[in-house]
């Protein structure tokens, strides 16, 4: 298996690290955050109304992320 050389900032380090269990490898860590079910799954088990308010829920939070992010890099 070959591996890569990936930079990440202090903070998500400590955050990836948090969550890093004894005796896992941060490729385990990563693995298990980003393996299982996809939000599309919800599709088949949600009503169309409730999957469109579900995501304009988190096209809203993302813009908001956004501007955020905007605002604290402007400082």
């Amino acid at each position: 298996m070959t591996s890569r050389t990936i930079s990440l900032a202090d903070d998500a380090y400590e955050r990836l690290k948090a969550r890093k269990r004894p005796h896992e490898s941060f490729t385990d860590v990563v693995r298990r955050l980003t393996m299982g079910p996809s939000l599309l799954q919800l599709a088949d088990v949600m009503k169309p109304e409730s999957a469109a308010r579900l995501a304009d829920a988190i096209d809203e939070n993302r813009r908001q992320r956004r501007l955020a992010r905007a605002r604290e890099l402007r400082r």
